[in-house]
C-alpha cells in the first residue's frame, strides 16, 4: 500500500471501492489538510470539523479526479475552496488583530525568543492581516508549490491575474510586516521606560 502513488490509490479506490485505499490517502493527507484549515480559522475544533467535512466531500468527488494535476494539488484546491466558502458564508474573515498577536509574542521571555522565531511571528501577523483569498494565493504559491497555472485554475482566473494578485499581496505583506516591526520596537521602548522609572 505504501508503495502506491497517490494517483494509483485514487484509481484503485474508484475501481474497487475498497476502504483501505482511501484510508491510505487519509493517512497521508489528513494532517496537512487540518493544518491548512487551521491557518484559516485559528480554532482547532473548527479546523477538525472542516477537515472531516473536506474528506467527506473528497469521497463524493474522487471519481471526478482526472489526473490533469497532482492529487495533492487537487486536494488542496478543494481544501482552499471549502475554507473560503465557509468564511464567506459566515461573513467573518479569520483576521487576528495585531495587538492580540503582540500579546502572544510577549508571552515569551525576550532572551528565549530567537530571532528566527520573531521573524515567524511577524510574518504570521502580516498573513493574518490580508484577506482569505489573498492568503490562499500566497500559501498555494510559496508553501504548497502550486504553479501559476494551477492557481489560476483553482480561482478560475487568468494567469496574469494571479501574478498581479501575488504582486499586490506581497506588497501588502511587506507593509504589514514592517508595521509589526515598528510596533514591536515601540512596545519594547515603552517597557524599558517603565522599568527605568522603577530603578
Amino acid at each position: 500500500m505504501k508503495n502506491h502513488s497517490d494517483e494509483e490509490l485514487v484509481r484503485l479506490y474508484v475501481e474497487t471501492q475498497r476502504n483501505a485505499y482511501f484510508e491510505e490517502l487519509y493517512e497521508r493527507y489528513s494532517d496537512k489538510v487540518f493544518r491548512k484549515c487551521l491557518s484559516f480559522v485559528k480554532d482547532r475544533a473548527k479546523a477538525e470539523d472542516f477537515t472531516h467535512d473536506i474528506f467527506i466531500k473528497l469521497i463524493v468527488k474522487i471519481g471526478s479526479f482526472k489526473e490533469t494535476s497532482r492529487f495533492s494539488t487537487w486536494l488542496f484546491s478543494i481544501t482552499y475552496n471549502f475554507c473560503m466558502d465557509q468564511l464567506r458564508s459566515n461573513k467573518k474573515a479569520p483576521e487576528t488583530e495585531l495587538d492580540e498577536d503582540m500579546d502572544l509574542a510577549n508571552e515569551y521571555e525576550a532572551d528565549e525568543l530567537e530571532e528566527v522565531e520573531m521573524e515567524a511571528v511577524r510574518l504570521r501577523q502580516a498573513l493574518d492581516k490580508v484577506a482569505p483569498d489573498e492568503r490562499s494565493i500566497v500559501l498555494m504559491k510559496y508553501q504548497d508549490d502550486f504553479s501559476i497555472k494551477e492557481i489560476a485554475d483553482v480561482f478560475n482566473i487568468t494567469e496574469s491575474a494571479v501574478k498581479m494578485r501575488l504582486k499586490r499581496t506581497r506588497e501588502k505583506l511587506k507593509k504589514y510586516y514592517f508595521e509589526s516591526v515598528v510596533i514591536w520596537i515601540l512596545a519594547v521602548a515603552k517597557i524599558m521606560l517603565i522599568l527605568k522609572s522603577y530603578f
